[in-house]
């Protein structure tokens, strides 16, 4: 497990980490998760929600106020509250409080049962994690996934971020997307920043938290320091 940052802009300081598989051989995500199956599916969702709590409690996440995002496959849920037995107790014995659990999922990953993600969801917030949604913009779903369901995150794609301070529809769409967070009361975080103008442009439009390569390249089993950033544009300390 790699650890990356998500750094709130208006502090400078870790909002939370985010849990990232890699291969002990270099192998990419995409790769890894090409090799399960469907018979193989629960045993990795399961072990990989370990190893997140474990790797992130040893590299000292207890000892900062961030939490921790663990990717989860919705489609290897089987029920919501009988598959998260196992995350509990490793919570608890690691120590890590639940509250700073949040649990994220791609729209990438195409929705067998919508109404059972909805289920998951709905159940995870009751339980007092917090939920994300990844690569909002892009995958199978999208506008018409969020009028389901509405978790407490939404992660905007990089693709939408992508030469964002030179792309007025990107911003348009953004501006959009912040608008109807903040009416649905979801948090927005950019990710797969990588320049400072991608950077300026984002928090110029609202957007609080940011994830990606400028600010911290992910690191096996430990927590990467954040690059120094200048404080927040005026505009997102209104926003925020």
């Amino acid at each position: 497990m790699a650890l990356q940052p998500i750094v709130d802009m208006e502090t400078g300081l870790p909002f939370a980490y985010e849990a990232l598989i890699r291969g002990r051989h270099g192998e990419t995500p995409s790769e890894l998760l090409g090799r399960v199956t469907p018979e193989t599916k629960y045993a990795f969702d399961q072990q990989c929600r370990v190893k997140a709590i474990e790797v992130a409690v040893r590299a000292g996440i207890l000892d900062t106020p961030a939490k921790l995002s663990i990717n989860f496959l919705p489609n290897a849920v089987y029920s919501p509250r009988a598959c998260i037995q196992l995350t509990l107790k490793t919570a608890a014995a690691t120590g890590l409080p639940l509250e700073r659990l949040i649990f994220e999922f791609t729209e990438n990953e195409r929705m067998v049962d919508v109404d059972h993600v909805a289920n998951i969801v709905k159940t995870y917030q009751e339980m007092g994690f917090g939920t994300a949604l990844d690569d909002f913009g892009a995958g199978h779903a999208g506008l018409g996934l969020l009028a389901r369901f509405q978790p407490d995150i939404i992660k905007l794609d990089m693709e939408l971020i992508r030469g964002v301070e030179s792309s007025l529809p990107r911003r348009i769409i953004i501006e959009g997307v912040v608008r109807m967070a903040r009416e649905m009361g979801i948090t927005l975080i950019g990710e797969g920043v990588e320049t400072e103008a991608e950077l300026d442009a984002l928090t110029r439009l609202g957007i609080r938290y940011i994830q990606g390569f400028l600010l911290a390249r992910p690191e096996i089993e430990s927590l990467p320091a954040i690059a120094a950033r200048p404080q927040a544009p005026a505009a997102l300390r209104e926003v925020g």
